[in-house]
């Protein structure tokens, strides 16, 4: 039973990894302003920022299920910011 639940939780940081990466290729693919055309320069850099800023904030809960707080909060944002 420990080895499932062991191979259940490596399984899913594995999968969080991936969809991490995803989330920021996404991020550029979705920088599109209101006519249908793809942003460039500021625009592009400030949507992109917000977009991965947005995709991690919804990822920061500790191993109890609760949000996380002030430093804890912070270091992981910025943590996952980096790699998206």
């Amino acid at each position: 039973m420990k080895r499932f639940v062991f191979v259940a939780l490596l399984s899913a940081f594995a999968m969080g990894a991936g969809l991490a990466s995803a989330s920021a290729a996404s991020c550029d693919t979705m920088a599109m302003g209101k006519d249908g055309k793809a942003l460039a320069g500021a625009a592009k850099s400030s949507f992109v920022k917000k977009c991965k800023a947005d995709a991690c904030t919804s990822k920061a809960i500790d191993k109890n299920g609760k949000p996380l707080a002030g430093a804890a909060k912070a270091s992981f944002l910025k943590k996952c910011e980096d790699e998206a």
